[in-house]
């Protein structure tokens, strides 16, 4: 008798998750019931399954409300009756129109309405829904005659009163207005809760047609969902033959671009993975995604293939990743196998510039009504809860900012802060919105409408509305069409060292990067801001730990800084026995056959399948079923209880002692969860060479690109500095040298616009704009005439040195342009302003120090140009040694002077510590250390320059400084303030890097548990 239940799906209206609303039905003994969340069927799904579980049978359907106003429910009698709701709401989600009052003319959806909305003619698919408090009024000839088309409605939308008082919470939250105004018509009635049935069909004793409706609906209503059946686009030709002919096809042309025809290793692996992808049906998946990569290639554009899909031969024929899959002894099985029933995923990265550009292609080639990007589910997190149920609350920003930006201990105590967290406890894992997945996309064979409704959200292109987890519980594997600014950082280089030094660089020729000495040699020092995936703090303390020098030294590097591989003490492991190739056993010997190349750690994904197969016995098969159970992917605990076992039986029939084998596949469990996929750290690892190739090569093309694309571990002063380090010279922004971007003459760097804070964007492109039709600019006044900007935006301009080809000071500048748009406005402008001769004013000589621009640089970019901020401290020390100096004091105590670029928290057992990053005032990088107990003392204070006191301690050829104290140094007193409380303030501008950790503490050395030594027998 429930036709209209709500799950917490039901944004910011339903209170109850939904493994709670089936519980509660099977609680009051419910046999049949309808999922109707409000505008959406994210839910549906999920229900089908846990309905069944419980033998309750599910009716699927929607509520579909207007501007918060109920208009009617719908219930599906079958697939065909979903896809008409779902094609309905779409269209009106697409058009923005509201939806109408009465239903359209439904073929295969039952219609429910409410008694005061009802229209006056009922078609035979619709039906009156009736509140068991309504029964009362049927007794009026308006609605004696209408019986026969009623049903019982008893809404679910809470359990308790507590559960009411947080629906009231929810829809002010909705509606954007504070608890006491919320009126009757925004919130559910106190009746909306589940009862058992005996307590309900009472109410309409005396109209037994009702509830024989109601009867009739429920025997009506078979949705069937079939689970497991792929529902991607099945083919790329026209038939699975034709797929499998063509992807062969490709393949072999592929092989000879790849490999030397007589490579007898390459050619069955070819053959070998050919007779899976038959097997399991992908031939077509694989040709989409190559469909979509020569497409990008046609344009010009670079992507990177990366992912378990690297470990694929065929991909790598097919030019959808550049791994070789036998160089690096990559095993297919890790990405598909016959156990796998789903398709595999391909994650294929491009420039964030040129992403949108591959994403139109697809929705254009594959059609719209096949093609949209995964959803998910925003939920509530810690601190926006507090806010929004703080504000619905009456409590003021003050407050509300208390209680989001501090831990729960340190709120207020007054009862109204307790409701506060009361509440907001209640919504934690509550989803609050719907969204675009980053990346995901489904293309689907059957219209998408089938399965869900889309919306339209603001970047452009369609999503369902349920998120990758359903997609892949329905048959759906996404593809993943991803954007990263590293990408970026490599085309554009390329394309700058061609406009400035008219050299043409194929990198996309992997082999130019892989084994370059002096490429090499930076990244044994860690010399790589900039370069993709290896420029942070923590990857350049571990390359030079490691001394890595070459490629699959950084391959294992990309996967063991992951944090799990970390925490689970297999990084520092590593480095140990990478240093100490002497001091250490391999365990056993197929863990030296094996995993020689990471010293017998598991430090891939695929050593575990390595491990299974070689040591175990097991098919490589049951070595990914294990490797997936362990790490969460889906598979069950039966599967793995099986595999476990098939793992031990065989090992015994190998003759291995038992005790052995038990400490084996404890590493396994130990190591399963937390490992990398290698093929995804070589995808990396070749990203990131490509990048250090460039950087090594062509160093100021290299970081002007970088700058240009907003995007890495630092902010952007910090790849300024970098450009000046490598050769470049910096210039502040000038209005006939500068573009919107940074740009480039020979070494001459030249800030582009965009940097500057102060400045609209679109001044910023109109003045590249109207230079490039018109020529250079030859005055101020000239300027002025062309650009229609205002005093202060020429303020901005003048005060960055923007005009400094003019000659005169900026104190003269700002003179005139006082006198010419003081009492001008922009949109006045007129034909009489730009005839009229340049004046000439005759105009003091008004001195300006270095100092004063430097503060004019750090107010408008954040960061001085004109000198470096070492330049502007009080203090002319500058520290006992150099960084370059510190491998040289081990176990000593040094005093520095540094500039702060960066910091990391990192929790310990004993509290919050940090990692910073500095440079001296030679521009040379190094690392500190800061403990709780120093912290206490001697805290951080924001960006600047502090004196450093600390112990050396070098690990692994890595030098770190230990602080004990340390203090910020104050700058020269702004002289462009008289007044003294001015003259400090443009110091609080230099800006940090902080990054926060969320994660348990990583292990002590003793804690770590991965034997050094061979077991006794």
């Amino acid at each position: 008798m429930y036709l209209n239940c709500h799950s917490y799906h039901s944004l910011r209206y339903g209170t109850i998750p939904l493994k709670e609303l089936i519980a509660e039905a099977v609680l009051h003994g419910i046999k049949a019931m309808a999922l109707t969340d409000i505008n959406t069927v994210t839910g549906i799904y999920d229900f089908i399954k846990a309905c069944q579980e419980k033998e309750i049978k599910p009716l699927v359907g929607m509520e579909f409300r207007c501007n918060h106003e109920f208009r009617y429910i719908g219930l599906a009698q079958n697939a065909e009756g979903l896809a008409e709701m779902n094609v309905f709401l779409t269209e009106h989600n697409f058009s923005g129109e509201t939806l109408p009052l009465i239903a359209p003319e439904f073929k295969s959806v039952f219609v429910i309405y409410t008694l005061e909305n009802a229209p006056k003619v009922l078609r035979e698919n619709e039906f009156i829904g009736i509140r068991p408090e309504e029964v009362s009024r049927l007794f009026t000839s308006e609605h004696k005659n209408k019986i026969s088309q009623m049903v019982v409605l008893q809404p679910v939308t809470f359990r308790t009163k507590t559960e009411y008082n947080l629906h009231k919470i929810l829809r002010a939250i909705d509606t954007n207005i504070i608890l006491s105004k919320l009126t009757k018509a925004d919130y559910c009635k106190i009746s909306d809760v589940m009862q058992p049935e005996a307590s309900l069909l009472p109410f309409y004793e005396k109209y037994p047609e009702i509830i024989k409706n109601t009867q009739k609906i429920i025997d009506s209503c078979n949705f069937e969902y079939e689970f497991g059946i792929p529902r991607n686009k099945k083919f790329y030709t026209k038939s699975r033959q034709q797929d499998l002919e063509k992807l062969t096809d490709l393949a072999w042309k592929g092989f000879q671009n790849r490999y030397d025809k007589d490579n007898s290793e390459a050619k069955k692996r070819v053959e070998k993975e050919l007779k899976v992808i038959d097997e399991l049906e992908f031939s077509g998946y694989f040709l989409i995604t190559w469909d979509i990569v020569q497409y990008s290639n046609s344009q010009g554009f670079m992507h990177i293939g990366r992912g378990s899909g690297a470990n694929s031969i065929i991909a790598y024929c097919l030019g959808i990743t550049d791994i070789c899959p036998i160089e690096l002894d990559l095993y297919f099985e890790r990405f598909l196998n016959l156990n796998r029933k789903t398709p595999p995923d391909f994650d294929i990265d491009w420039s964030w510039q040129e992403r949108n550009t591959i994403l139109e292609y697809i929705f254009k080639k594959y059609g719209k009504d096949h093609v949209a990007f995964c959803g998910t589910n925003v939920e509530f997190k810690y601190r926006s809860i507090f806010r929004e149920v703080g504000k619905v609350f009456g409590l003021p920003k003050e407050e509300l900012d208390i209680l989001a930006k501090n831990p729960q201990e340190l709120h207020p105590t007054n009862k109204v802060v307790r409701m506060v967290q009361q509440y907001g406890k209640m919504m934690e894992k509550y989803p609050n919105q719907r969204s675009m997945h980053a990346c995901g996309i489904i293309i689907s064979e059957e219209p998408i409408t089938n399965y869900t409704p889309l919306e339209m959200p603001p970047k452009g292109f369609p999503i369902v509305l349920f998120d990758m987890h359903i997609a892949e519980e329905i048959g759906f594997e996404k593809f993943d069409i991803l954007s990263q600014r590293g990408i970026g950082h490599i085309d554009d280089s390329v394309k700058l060292i061609q406009k400035n030094r008219g050299i043409k660089v194929n990198i996309r020729d992997t082999s130019i990067s892989k084994d370059e000495a002096v490429c090499n040699s930076y990244l044994a020092k860690g010399h790589t801001i900039g370069c993709f995936y290896i420029e942070s703090p923590a990857m350049r303390g571990l390359l030079r730990r490691l001394n890595c020098d070459n490629y699959k030294i950084l391959v294992a590097a990309s996967s063991i800084i992951r944090p799990g591989v970390a925490q689970s003490g297999m990084m520092k492991e590593y480095i140990f026995r990478h240093n100490n190739p002497n001091q250490f056993e391999y365990f056993h010997e197929v863990f030296k056959e094996q995993l020689g190349e990471t010293y017998g750690i598991m430090v891939y994904q695929e050593d575990v399948i390595k491990i299974a197969q070689h040591y175990g016995g097991l098919p490589a098969a049951d070595g990914d079923i294990l490797r997936r159970a362990m790490s969460g992917k889906g598979r069950s605990l039966e599967a793995l209880q099986k595999v476990k076992d098939n793992f031990f039986a065989s090992c015994a029939q190998k003759g291995h002692p038992e005790t052995l084998s038990q400490e084996i596949y404890r590493q396994i469990e130990s190591f399963a969860g937390y490992s990398f996929c290698k093929a995804h750290s070589a995808s990396y690892a070749v990203e990131s060479y490509q990048s250090l190739y460039l950087k090594v090569n062509y160093p100021v093309e290299f970081m002007t690109a970088v700058i240009n694309n907003q995007g890495g571990f630092y902010r952007t002063e910090v790849y300024v500095h970098e450009a000046k380090m490598s050769g470049g010279t910096i210039h502040n922004p000038c209005v006939n040298k500068s573009e919107y971007q940074t740009t480039l003459y020979g070494t001459d760097i030249y800030l582009g616009f965009m940097h500057i804070q102060s400045l609209e964007s679109k001044i910023a492109h109109l003045i590249e704009e109207d230079r490039n039709k018109k020529g250079n600019f030859n005055s101020l006044e000239d300027f002025i005439n062309r650009i229609p900007i205002g005093i202060e935006g020429i303020k901005v301009l003048i005060f960055i040195g923007a005009f400094r080809f003019t000659g005169k000071t900026k104190n003269q500048l700002l003179v005139i342009a006082s006198l010419l748009l003081n009492n001008f406005k922009p949109e006045n402008r007129n034909l009489k302003l730009l005839q009229e001769p340049v004046k000439e004013y005759k105009l003091p000589t008004l001195e300006r120090s270095i100092f004063e621009d430097a503060f004019d640089e750090i107010e408008l970019l954040s960061f001085p140009v004109s000198c470096t901020v070492f330049d502007l401290l009080q203090t002319k020390h500058r520290g006992d040694i150099m960084a370059k100096d510190l491998v040289q004091y081990h176990k000593k105590q040094v005093r520095m002077l540094a500039y702060l670029i960066s910091r990391k928290h990192v929790p310990t057992k004993k509290g919050t510590m940090y990692f910073g990053t500095w440079i001296d005032h030679e521009g040379t990088y190094f690392d500190t250390a800061h403990f709780p107990d120093s912290l206490a003392q001697h805290p951080f204070q924001g960006g600047g320059c502090y004196l450093l006191l600390g112990n050396v301690e070098v690990d692994y050829h890595f030098p770190t400084i230990t602080i004990i104290k340390m203090a910020k140094m104050p700058f020269i007193p702004d002289p462009r303030y008289m007044d003294s409380k001015d003259q400090y303030k443009t110091q609080n501008q230099i800006k940090e890097d902080i990054s926060l950790t969320h994660r348990k503490p990583y292990p002590s050395e003793h804690e770590i548990n991965l034997p050094r030594h061979r077991m006794k027998f």
